[in-house]
Formats: C-alpha cells, sequence, structure tokens
C-alpha cells in the first residue's frame, strides 16, 4: 500500500482523531482510556498513517520480558486491506527491540478475522478466559519472540 508511515502516537495524534475515535474506529478505545495509555510509561503506542491521515493505531504494555498486545484498530473504511498486518508486524519488531521473549493477547472468540490475523503471525492459542468480555469467552494466545 502506498503513502503508509507508522510513527510513535501522541496525545496530538490522540487529540487528531478524538472527535471521530468511536464512531469510526471503535466504540471500546474512547480518549480517556487510550490518553491514559499514551501517558503510560510502560506502553508503546503506534498509529499507521495514509496520505497524513490516521488510519489505524495499535499499542502494548511490556512489564519486563513481555509484552501484552492492547489493542489494533483499524478505521472502519479502512478495514480489509492490510493495516492490521502493518500494525501487528511492526508491534511484533517493537517487542523484539525491546528484549521481549513472547507477545500475548487475547481475542473475543468470536472475533474471526483478528483470530485469522494471530493466526498468520504464528501466534498460539494458550488458554482461554470464560465469559471474559460481557459474556463472551476470550482465547488466550502468545508468540515466542
Amino acid at each position: 500500500m502506498d503513502n503508509i508511515k507508522i510513527e510513535k502516537m501522541s496525545i496530538s495524534d490522540l487529540d487528531n482523531i478524538s472527535n471521530i475515535l468511536e464512531r469510526e474506529f471503535d466504540d471500546f478505545w474512547n480518549y480517556n482510556i487510550l490518553k491514559n495509555e499514551l501517558e503510560n510509561p510502560k506502553a508503546i503506542y503506534i498509529i499507521c498513517k495514509k496520505d497524513d491521515e490516521i488510519i489505524g493505531f495499535a499499542g502494548i504494555t511490556i512489564i519486563l520480558e513481555i509484552a501484552e498486545l492492547n489493542n489494533i484498530v483499524v478505521k472502519k473504511s479502512h478495514r480489509g486491506k492490510g493495516i492490521s498486518s502493518i500494525l501487528l508486524s511492526n508491534i511484533i519488531e517493537i517487542a523484539q527491540k525491546n528484549n521481549c521473549e513472547e507477545l500475548n493477547l487475547e481475542v473475543a472468540k468470536s472475533n474471526e478475522i483478528a483470530i485469522n490475523l494471530y493466526t498468520k503471525f504464528e501466534f498460539k492459542q494458550v488458554g482461554l478466559r470464560k465469559k471474559y468480555y460481557n459474556g463472551e469467552d476470550a482465547l488466550l494466545f502468545t508468540k515466542k519472540l
């Protein structure tokens, strides 16, 4: 995909998408949650821009040698175009550069698109959290780095 840039996410980036965040990206990751994440010294967030428009973001939290994937969110109008793969690839690289030994995540059992992405990147399912997402089970995945 042409004109794609990956950059570290800042509060000003969050401010730029704040008025469309819940409508065009995801209604779970609201402004205050993301602002707290960006202020967390253990968290690293990146954005994906196309022609200077923020079309996706992703973040991890690093505790010692373990990275936890917090989210990968793509603007609804840009889904299905490989943006999640670009973001995940960059997140894996960041975790490796920070000497992480593994990258963990959980995903709703019904989120087949995300599960397909994670298995494409060789994440292995290692567990299950019953009724984790408002009554829905979450699958736990890990990738050794």
